[in-house]
């Protein structure tokens, strides 16, 4: 483990441009940490403003993922400069530095860098396919200095094609990953884990192969089946989860590549990221969501005739996001949304929450979702074997207390406990 860290220090110190990793250090280290101790802080006086905002700019995509919950077919939707600008500099204000740009693809927006260069004291990552970025979007973002693009990679060509809907996605994704590390940008590579794609992606030898790339870190997500073709079928067994659990334990204790998880704290406990208000999601209409799979809101970051309150006040004053909260912090540590999506059904109804897509199905779909297993699998909880991983997560990535004294609940009303008819 020690070994492996060291390795890390050194690829991160060797390979990266001293300029760009100063930026990270000092935005995401030094900066983010301080925004994530304001949360717990905010959280102390019961006021919730999540330190980690995702936005989705633009709703149109290339590409036609299965399962995909996102309106890329529906007429394009994008968030303006000017709106976005005022988003950030409201959330600047509460501390917050970070930012997630999702979509659709955001290098489909015509704007899409020059807005973040707008926000040099800002960190963005940009989930990308990878298909846009040239040569010279590379070179500007290691110009910008405070962007890191974070690839998706679904596994083998043939995978990747069926997957995505297209045909040649894996090579142009692999031209536009190319691109970036030959500009020496700070880049990532992620995976959507399905039935399909967790034997060629779940394996050391990939792991390796991202090293050798010159990738510093990679993220391995969990299929969920939403938007109107859910695909059920891809999703992993609850044995699969826990392989790919053990997986990234074992690969953060011997390589040095950082791996993320926004699923578990440093004991190998289930969390969701809305449930203890450390993140939530804007949607290229503006609207204000728990996360981008919860596509209902009340609140716009848009101010109106009938609501010119701050973004400050839509989000510590909401009370769908509040109900939403104490909702899945007592139903589950794990995902609602695909444990109890009767529950949340019912919350959206009471508080008359806007559908939040073009397609306006939302409500449909999720009425027609079946309870099933997320990360919460109180069985099989497994703790990081990395000190170091399990030091930032006790310090920056974990409940923050909203779980305490819930376990009897969790035990009645999560997905393991319906579905085993207790």
């Amino acid at each position: 483990m020690l070994l492996a860290t060291l390795k890390l220090a050194r690829r991160v110190i060797v390979e990266t441009d001293k300029r760009l990793l100063w930026k990270l250090a000092y935005t995401m280290g030094v900066k983010g940490a301080l925004s994530v101790h304001k949360h717990k802080r905010r959280m102390q006086r019961g006021e919730f403003f999540p330190p980690f905002l995702y936005v989705s700019i633009i709703n149109t995509c290339n590409l036609r993922c299965q399962g995909c919950w996102v309106d890329v077919s529906m007429k394009q939707q994008t968030i303006a400069p000017e709106a976005f600008h005022t988003l950030v500099r409201e959330a600047k204000r509460m501390g917050n530095v970070f930012f997630g740009i999702v979509g659709g693809e955001p290098f489909m927006h015509p704007h899409l860098l020059d807005m973040l260069a707008e926000h040099p004291d800002c960190y963005f990552q940009i989930f990308t396919n990878g298909h846009f970025i040239t040569p010279e979007r590379a070179r500007r973002m290691r110009q910008l200095g405070n962007i890191t693009p974070l690839i998706s990679v679904e596994g083998t060509e043939i995978v990747s094609d069926e997957r995505r809907g297209r045909s040649g996605v894996l090579s142009k994704t692999m031209q536009g990953l190319r691109n970036c590390l030959d500009a020496g940008v700070f880049t990532g590579v992620c995976t959507s884990l399905a039935r399909t794609n967790i034997d060629d992606t779940l394996r050391e030898e990939w792991v390796d192969t991202l090293i050798r790339m010159g990738v510093l870190y990679t993220w391995f997500h969990v299929y969920r089946p939403m938007g109107p073709n859910p695909n059920p079928e891809l999703c992993l067994t609850p044995e699969q989860a826990v392989r790919a659990r053990k997986f990234v334990v074992e690969m953060r204790a011997k390589k040095p590549i950082v791996i993320v998880d926004a699923y578990h704290d440093g004991e190998g406990k289930a969390l969701c990221p809305a449930a203890n208000g450390i993140s939530h999601h804007i949607n290229p209409w503006g609207g204000i969501e728990p996360c981008p799979i919860v596509q209902f809101s009340t609140e716009s970051i848009h101010s109106t005739e009938s609501d010119r309150r701050s973004l400050k006040e839509k989000f510590t004053r909401s009370a769908f996001l509040a109900d939403f909260r104490k909702l899945a912090a007592t139903t589950t540590r794990g995902c609602i949304v695909l444990e109890r999506p009767d529950l949340l059904k019912k919350l959206v109804e009471a508080h008359g929450a806007k559908d939040a897509t073009a397609r306006q199905t939302a409500l449909a779909e999720l009425g027609a979702m079946v309870p099933r297993t997320s990360q919460y699998n109180p069985a099989a909880e497994i703790p990081e074997k990395n000190v170091f991983y399990r030091i930032a997560k006790r310090l920056f990535f974990n409940d923050f207390g909203v779980y305490a004294g819930l376990d009897a609940e969790h035990a009645k009303h999560s997905a393991p406990a319906v579905l085993s008819g207790k």
